[in-house]
């Protein structure tokens, strides 16, 4: 929903953001995640320090997003866990210390939600992406500033960024999945001009 208040403009009869650049809010932007743990259960997790920007182009489709977030901010709730993920099993903390995405296109888009293309890198390692994605909409905050939100997933397979760590059990299977699934909500704030 898009309130009369933000700066908006309509393209292909969806109300989108005027043209600029927005900063992430990190105190309002969650980027999460699941794996599956022995097979048959869940671990969610979510990484605490997040940047970026999002550029909307002139021609909404050229828009852009550039994010990184800290990989040593991750959280699932088990410090041993947390501590093991951060080691060279599997983010790699000590060589890798960050988690970057750098978007390369906006491949399709039907009404308010898009296939946002681009690059994740993590442990080093670069992939091709693609993460389904919402306009949420658009609105002014307390202090009159422009703020937009997005909503966004994708799965990935963690041994395309070399994250092959794992053990078998002896009842069959192995003790953590290979697909990790991603879900980000964020609010950004216009930049001033």
């Amino acid at each position: 929903m898009t309130t009369s208040s933000a700066e908006t403009r309509t393209v292909d009869g969806v109300a989108v953001p005027a043209a600029g650049t927005f900063t992430l809010d990190p105190a309002h932007t969650h980027v999460g995640f699941i794996a599956r743990h022995l097979v048959v259960s869940k671990v969610r997790g979510s990484f605490g320090e997040v940047a970026g920007t999002i550029t909307i182009a002139d021609e909404p489709l050229q828009s852009s997003v550039e994010v990184t977030i800290g990989a040593g901010s991750i959280t699932t709730g088990q410090a041993d866990r947390d501590n093991h993920i951060r080691s060279g099993d599997f983010l790699d903390l000590e060589n890798h210390p960050n988690i970057t995405f750098k978007s390369t296109r906006v491949a399709s888009h039907s009404g308010n939600e898009f296939l946002l293309v681009g690059d994740l890198t993590i442990r080093g390692v670069t992939r091709e992406v693609s993460l389904e994605v919402e306009f949420d909409g658009a609105t002014k905050d307390g202090y009159g500033r422009e703020v937009i939100a997005f909503s966004a997933k994708t799965e990935i397979d963690r041994e395309d960024f070399g994250i092959t760590w794992n053990m078998a059990m002896e009842t069959g299977g192995v003790v953590v999945g290979k697909v990790v699934k991603i879900e980000i909500t964020a609010e950004a704030t216009r930049n001033a001009a």
